[in-house]
């Protein structure tokens, strides 16, 4: 269940990047992501934030299986799965307040799935287009 689980969500986060036509590619997410690692100020373009939740996914895959070949845990997460999990944890979380700043939002927002009915919300917020211009988080961020 846990795979079919992690399936859905890469074949999710691959069709929003087919559909956005920004520059940014996986690399350059990445290591932009990570390099601002705890930083939930500015503003992160569509194609920054679907990458890395793409990354964020696949590299939890990834662990699921490292896990699954070398400790017997059909259940629940194992250590590798959980390291990765927990690294990529704050990471995530900033992307996802600068990817709510570009639209012009908290990144207070963020928690707004958490009721359930926010969810559809949250996705539209996160698959629009942000501000072309500035806005009170900041300028429109550059492609790079």
């Amino acid at each position: 269940m846990q795979y079919l689980i992690l399936n859905i969500e890469i074949l999710y986060c691959s069709l929003i990047i087919i559909v956005i036509k920004e520059a940014m590619d996986l690399q350059t997410s990445v290591k932009t992501c990570l390099s601002k690692y705890a930083d939930f100020k500015g503003r992160a373009i569509r194609s920054e934030y679907w990458w890395f939740q793409l990354f964020a996914v696949i590299s939890t895959f990834v662990a699921a299986i490292f896990d699954s070949f070398f400790v017997n845990n059909i259940d629940s997460a194992g250590p590798v799965e959980i390291i990765v999990s927990l690294g990529l944890l704050i990471p995530n979380l900033a992307v996802t307040a600068r990817r709510l700043h570009d639209v012009n939002r908290s990144g207070w927002w963020m928690l707004i799935p958490i009721t359930i009915i926010g969810i559809i919300p949250y996705i539209i917020w996160v698959v629009t287009q942000g501000d072309g211009k500035k806005n009170r988080f900041g300028a429109a961020p550059k492609i790079i």
